[in-house]
């Protein structure tokens, strides 16, 4: 009896150290969140994840009244990369998912596992392709669902039209083709599949649906649109079935099932008493490895992070014919190639930004081009887009990528540039490809950007934002790293609302002030663009959603040489440049003044481009010949009696 009583409370034991051991593997909501966040792309915006307890500070979280977490809503933040399902699966608890108006493409991740969603947000990205017809099957939870503004084609999902909860379908802005299916519910909230490629005749359950939410698909026909004559496409005839419940699992199956699972769990805590401290060794290590990033930390690109690893894409898509559809060039010694050509070029994906897609197109016998489409120019007339795009291409300076052609539609633009066959200064400055920019070739960048913006002020005299989208993504370098200016002069083109999201100059400090930005306000994306090249540190704020203000990088920047001198300021690969200390700090202090909160304080452009130009390679030997330490050239420099930086900032205190 005694043996059995000790069997019994072995078994116990064991049973329980398994639910503790199976317990311990489960990870957190938070662990489990910040993976999510790990594997995107430009989650900066997310970079206070994991620095509160409390999951509803969490930039992005939606929580119930009761502080209970229910969903993500990461709209308007410039994140890309891949959406991880399975990572997503995990959260128990989500119900609600919005990725609205971010960077993501490609095909539609499998959202069907997540079946307790309630609503799925993932308009205005560069999603693509079919979705499949069982894209939403067990989804049955499913009450607003907005694909609207991306790439998608093909038919309408019929596992969406049987969801029975849906009240808000938004699929506008797609090329969604085919007949409109019956859709199970039979009363919307909301209701709009406009301006897609659609036909036949319309549904009777939809007859009363207001004229707009099917309006742009030119071969639809019958009411709420005119009627339907003999030689329109033939009536929809596909009545789609409801989706039969899955069948149920046996009751006695159900039980065996229970019976395997406990033997498993008796076994596995046999194996998890030797493996125990190799997993706590593993779980400590992996949770340091969690650790959110914080202010001031380097962004790590993936490699060839401006260049997708994609062979080659059809780009014909997007030149959709249309009546006035035709490449434009804008000066005489540019072409050699007509849109036949261009839509015959091989071409890539170089990257997608808050604006559109952008393409390099390699023409056959030849220049390579790159090709910028932008979506949001939609209130923009022909004539003024035009002559616009014509003063665009009258413009000739060294540094400036030249304007080579455009293709003008209503929807949408596109514009073709000269290649700069060196890719961006963002991607050399967070890239992992093992580029290293020496102190030298920084100068020479941030010289030529100057000059290139100089020239802009010079001819676009009565415009505040002359280039209005200064940032280090939009420079790109040639094989000898000389920088051109690139997206500059758009601003009156773009539709204000997206202008004031994602536009650069609109991210300065004044946003915040006065609703409005200044003629200094590129001189404000200098100034962060300097600082950017010094630090080697991405400036977060500009991922971040709405109006200007908040300086991220400039306010770092000013705490650092405010309360002490610790050299890590500056990048390390320009650390140990050696007699170039003086002069790296003086492009510091014109990148400072230049992102001066104060309007009145801040340079303009003829001051900023003076100083920059005064800059050398090497320190002079006059004014640096005193130089000792790091802690004594900072003194030496902060007595100046010209340099502040918001306020009179602190001489250095050597103690």
């Amino acid at each position: 009896m005694a043996h059995k009583r000790t069997l019994y409370y072995c078994h116990l034991m064991l049973f329980m150290l398994s639910i503790w051991f199976v317990s311990s593997l489960a990870e957190t909501a938070d662990q489990i969140l910040i993976r999510f966040r790990n594997s995107l792309t430009n989650h900066s915006a997310l970079d206070n994840w994991g620095n509160d307890p409390n999951l509803c500070n969490w930039s992005g979280l939606l929580c119930h009244p009761d502080q209970t977490f229910y969903g993500l809503k990461l709209e308007h933040m410039g994140l890309g990369g891949e959406v991880d399902v399975d990572t997503l699966l995990e959260l128990t608890n989500l119900t609600s998912f919005s990725i609205i108006n971010n960077t993501f493409e490609g095909p539609m991740p499998d959202f069907k596992k997540l079946v307790r969603l309630s609503g799925l947000f993932l308009s205005n990205n560069d999603f693509s392709g079919e979705i499949p017809d069982d894209a939403f099957d067990g989804m049955r939870k499913l009450k607003r669902v907005f694909l609207a503004e991306n790439g998608f084609i093909g038919h309408i999902p019929k596992s969406l039209a049987n969801l029975p909860r849906l009240l808000d379908l938004d699929l506008h802005g797609n090329s969604f083709g085919g007949n409109i299916p019956e859709f199970q519910v039979k009363s919307f909230r909301k209701f709009n599949l406009s301006h897609n490629q659609l036909e036949g005749q319309i549904p009777k359950s939809l007859s009363n649906q207001d004229p707009s939410s099917v309006a742009g698909n030119k071969a639809l026909c019958g009411p709420p649109l005119s009627p339907c004559t003999n030689n329109d496409k033939t009536p929809n005839k596909s009545i789609i079935p409801s989706t039969p419940p899955p069948p149920s699992t046996p009751v006695g199956k159900g039980k065996k099932n229970h019976y395997i699972l406990v033997t498993v769990i008796v076994v596995g805590a046999v194996v998890a008493l030797s493996s125990i401290v190799a997993f706590l060794f593993i779980h400590s290590h992996r949770r340091k490895s969690l650790q959110p990033l914080i202010l001031g930390q380097k962004v790590k690109f993936k490699k060839n992070a401006n260049l997708k690893e994609s062979q080659s894409v059809d780009i014909t898509r997007d030149f959709k014919k249309a009546d006035d559809g035709e490449l434009n060039f804008v000066r005489d010694d540019r072409g050699g190639f007509d849109l036949q050509d261009l839509l015959r070029a091989s071409a890539v994906v170089l990257g997608t930004g808050s604006f559109g897609s952008t393409y390099k197109a390699m023409i056959l016998n030849g220049p390579g081009v790159v090709v910028k489409r932008f979506r949001h120019m939609n209130n923009v007339g022909k004539q003024e887009f035009f002559d616009h795009m014509r003063k665009l291409g009258s413009l000739t300076h060294p540094n400036l990528l030249p304007l080579v052609a455009f293709y003008y539609k209503k929807e949408e633009k596109f514009l073709v540039y000269e290649f700069g066959e060196n890719g961006c200064l963002a991607s050399h400055l967070h890239g992992r490809n093992g580029s290293v920019l020496s102190w030298p070739t920084r100068l020479k960048i941030i010289k030529g950007v100057a000059r290139g913006l100089a020239y802009m002020y010079e001819n676009f005299p009565g415009n505040k934002l002359p280039h209005g989208h200064l940032k280090s993504s939009n420079v790109v370098l040639d094989h000898s790293f000389e920088p051109y200016l690139t997206e500059y002069g758009l601003v009156s083109l773009i539709n204000k609302d997206h202008a004031k999201h994602f536009m650069a100059a609109y991210k300065a400090p004044e946003m915040a002030q006065y609703d409005r930005p200044n003629k200094k306000s590129d001189v404000w994306c200098l100034g962060i663009l300097i600082l950017e090249l010094l630090t080697g540190k991405f400036p977060a704020n500009y991922l971040r959603h709405g109006k200007g203000g908040n300086a991220d990088l400039a306010t770092w920047v000013g705490s650092v040489v405010r309360e002490e001198w610790t050299g890590e300021v500056f990048d390390k690969d320009i650390m140990g440049t050696r007699n170039g200390e003086g002069e790296m700090l003086k492009l510091l202090r014109i990148g400072m003044y230049c992102c001066e909160w104060n309007l009145e304080s801040r340079w303009d452009w003829k001051e900023a481009l003076a100083k920059i130009e005064e800059l050398k390679e090497r320190d002079s030997e006059d004014e640096y010949s005193s130089y000792v330490s790091e802690g004594d050239l900072y003194s030496r420099i902060m007595t100046e009696d010209e340099f502040s930086f918001s306020t009179t900032i602190e001489k250095f205190q050597n103690e």
